[in-house]
C-alpha cells in the first residue's frame, strides 16, 4: 500500500470525506495490516484535525488480515450504533485478502449477516497489482452498499465530493430494473454491458433476491442494441416455426405504438417489502444528431467499449466517429468527466494506430 497511488491517495481521499461530514456524524478508523488495530475510536466529526490527524498517522506494512480487520469494523460500528441513521463501514483497499476470512463465501456470509443488523459496506479500491476488482464489487453489493476505483486525485473528487451523496446515503435499495420490448415493434434486442447484474427474470418480484442500491442524486444508464421489426440484420439467426405453439403476433390495441414497458422496483432504506413503478415508452425515430447531449455521449462510450473488446457487434464504429460524437456532445462539463473521456478515447486512437504500424513493418 505504499505506492503512490495507493496509502497516500487513500489519505488524501478520507481527509475529503471527513471535511463532508456533519458535526453530527460520527468516525472511526479501524487498521489491518498483518494485525487488526482500532487506529481512531468513535470520534464526532466536528473533531476534524484529531480525524485528520489519525488519518496521517496511517501506515502500510505486513500481510493484509482484510477478514479479520472487517469483522473488527463491524464490532465497532455496532457499539456506534445510530437508529435510523447511515450505520456504514467504508472499506479502504488495494483489494488483496491473504489472510484470514479470505474466501469469498465466509466474505459474504460476513457482511450479510451484519447487513441484517443495519450496517451497510462501501468499498473504495486503490492501486494496481493483486487488484481483485471482482471481488471488491461482489462484497459492497452483498453489504448494501457501493463501489468505487479511485486511482487519481480526479477520481477521489468525485466519489468523496462530487458524488458524496450519491456514494454513501441510501435512498433506496434492493432497486431493480425488468423492460419488455413489444414484439410487435421490436424483433430483437441485446444489453450493452451490465452481465454481472442480470438476474432470472423470476426474480424480480422476490423480495429475497438482492438488488442494486442508490443514493442521493444517484442515476443510473443502461443502453440497449434493438432491431426493429421489418429490419433485415447479419446477427439474428432462423429457427424452424414452433410447432405445438402459437407464434402469431397479436395486433396492437387501439393503434399503440408502444416499444416497451419498464419496470421498476425498490425498498425503502429501512424496509423489507419492495415497490413496484412502471412506464410504458412509445416507439419513436431520433437521428443520433438529434438525440440529446447525454445520449450522444453515452453512444460514445459504449461505442468504445465495444472498441476496446473488439466486439462483433460494433460493426462501422471507428475512435474518429466516437470521439466526434463525444465532442459534439461534451456540454457545459463542470467536472471535466467527459474531457477527461475524450482525452483517452484520443489516446487509445493514437496507440492502436502506433501498435499496428509497428506490426505491419
Amino acid at each position: 500500500m505504499n505506492e503512490v497511488n495507493k496509502l497516500p491517495l487513500v489519505k488524501t481521499a478520507l481527509k475529503m470525506l471527513v471535511d463532508q461530514l456533519r458535526p453530527k456524524d460520527r468516525v472511526a478508523l479501524v487498521t489491518y495490516a498483518g494485525y487488526v488495530s482500532t487506529a481512531l475510536a468513535s470520534t464526532p466529526a466536528n473533531e476534524k484535525d484529531k480525524i485528520k490527524e489519525a488519518i496521517d498517522q496511517l501506515g502500510a506494512g505486513g500481510s493484509t488480515a482484510g477478514g479479520a480487520g472487517l469483522m473488527t469494523a463491524y464490532q465497532v460500528a455496532q457499539k456506534s450504533f445510530i437508529k435510523k441513521g447511515n450505520n456504514r463501514i467504508i472499506m479502504a483497499t488495494d483489494g488483496d485478502f491473504n489472510v484470514g476470512a479470505a474466501s469469498n463465501k465466509a466474505m459474504e456470509e460476513l457482511i450479510e449477516e451484519e447487513r441484517g443488523r443495519g450496517i451497510s459496506l462501501s468499498i473504495l479500491g486503490f492501486g494496481m497489482g493483486n487488484y481483485k476488482d471482482s471481488k471488491m464489487e461482489l462484497l459492497a453489493d452483498k453489504g448494501h452498499g457501493n463501489y468505487a476505483y479511485i486511482d487519481n486525485i480526479t477520481e477521489a473528487t468525485k466519489s468523496m465530493v462530487t458524488e458524496f451523496g450519491g456514494t454513501l446515503f441510501t435512498v433506496a435499495k434492493d432497486v431493480k430494473l425488468q423492460v419488455e420490448f413489444n414484439p410487435n415493434t421490436v424483433q430483437a434486442y441485446r444489453l450493452l454491458g451490465y452481465e454481472n447484474r442480470l438476474m432470472a427474470k423470476e426474480d424480480f418480484n422476490n423480495d429475497t433476491k438482492l438488488g442494486g442500491d442508490m443514493g442521493v442524486n444517484h442515476t443510473v444508464t443502461a443502453l440497449y442494441e434493438i432491431i426493429p421489426v421489418g429490419v433485415k440484420d447479419d446477427f439474428m439467426g432462423t429457427v424452424d416455426p414452433l410447432k405445438y405453439q402459437q407464434t402469431q403476433k397479436q395486433a396492437q390495441p387501439n393503434g399503440s405504438t408502444d416499444i416497451m414497458t419498464v419496470k421498476f422496483r425498490y425498498k425503502e432504506p429501512d424496509g423489507e417489502k419492495s415497490r413496484l413503478q412502471q412506464v410504458v415508452v412509445n416507439a419513436r425515430s431520433v437521428a443520433i444528431n438529434s438525440a440529446s447531449e447525454d445520449m450522444r455521449f453515452a453512444a460514445s462510450v459504449a461505442g468504445y467499449g465495444m472498441l476496446l473488446r473488439n466486439s462483433a457487434f460494433k460493426q462501422n464504429t471507428n475512435f474518429e466517429d466516437l470521439i466526434k460524437l463525444a465532442k459534439g456532445a461534451k456540454g457545459k462539463d463542470d467536472n471535466g468527466y467527459r474531457a477527461e473521456f475524450i482525452r483517452l478515447a484520443e489516446s487509445t486512437r493514437d496507440m492502436m494506430k502506433t501498435m499496428a504500424a509497428a506490426v505491419n513493418k
